[in-house]
């Protein structure tokens, strides 16, 4: 099966580079270039590629509004081009759908493999804009426990789990280990979190982890994601203990004393568990 890609960038060169790149796989084929946005939406529209490369800054329709568009109106999948240093529209790129995002400075062979795994219905990040998208939620002011939104009520607990795994930057291979289960059982478990909840990807399952709060920007000191507990049930009213003097029940142990293989509350973490510190994906979707 071939790809077929439109790549659009105001700058010439940059875009004949890539295009020239991408054209000489076997498996690729770039179908249209486009020098703004607003000719990529109607290549978008005219050719039904399977992926379009967008430069996020472009002359009238930027690259935002040309991936909220191409988004909106076909199953084409965004890889958005970012300078990292000067582009400030990150995360709302994701919000308009984007799958990817690559530096303009990537390598060749990075290039390539990004249009094949977004084309794959996966996502990917550059660690760099990982990294960035990081630093931007650590560097918001702690907000308000939030109680996670009804919205996730769709979900099983498993699906739930799995949720919190992306949302960390867990692999597939890294969300198995951690629920002891299979990566087929993990990829079921992702698809269905996307289908339930109407998301195209990973990456937007990481923006809905955070506004239905189910992790949240960590304060100064404290790990990039901080969990949201889930409610938990008030414990079980205790007996009375006995009167004084009392003997103890038969095979039981003394008054006072903990039951055998019991734990003190100090072995308990707090909330049921700690949270494992956040990480940027790198390149494996």
């Amino acid at each position: 099966m071939t790809i077929r890609v439109v790549v659009a960038d105001d700058q010439e060169l940059v875009r004949s580079g890539f295009a020239m790149i991408l054209d000489a796989q076997p498996d690729i084929e770039v179908v249209a270039e486009a020098g703004d946005g607003r000719a990529a939406v109607e290549a978008v529209r005219r050719l039904a590629p399977d992926v379009a490369l967008l430069d996020i800054r472009m002359p009238g329709t930027d690259g935002i509004e040309a991936c909220r568009a191409i988004s909106a109106g076909s199953g084409c999948r965004t890889v958005m081009l970012t300078t990292f240093d000067s582009d400030e529209y990150v995360y709302e790129a994701l919000h308009a759908g984007a799958s990817g995002f690559l530096l303009k400075d990537v390598r060749r062979d990075d290039l390539v493999h990004a249009v094949r795994v977004v084309a794959a219905g996966d996502s990917l990040l550059a660690p760099s804009v990982a990294r960035r998208l990081i630093a931007e939620y650590t560097s918001r002011p702690p907000a308000a426990a939030v109680a996670p939104s009804a919205r996730l009520d769709v979900l099983t607990a498993r699906e739930r789990e799995t949720l919190l795994h992306l949302a960390r930057g867990l692999s597939n291979a890294e969300i198995a280990a951690a629920l002891v289960v299979s990566e087929h059982t993990v990829k079921t478990h992702v698809g269905n979190v996307l289908s339930k909840l109407g998301l195209r990807d990973r990456i937007q399952a990481v923006i809905c982890a955070y506004e239905c709060g189910v992790v949240t920007p960590a304060p100064a000191g404290a790990p990039a994601l901080a969990v949201t507990p889930a409610p938990t049930a008030a414990p079980p009213p205790t007996a009375a203990p006995p009167p004084a003097g009392a003997p103890p029940p038969e095979g039981g142990p003394a008054p006072g004393s903990p039951a055998r293989g019991s734990r003190s509350p100090s072995d308990k973490p707090p909330g049921g568990g700690s949270a494992r510190v956040g990480r940027s994906t790198g390149w494996s979707p």
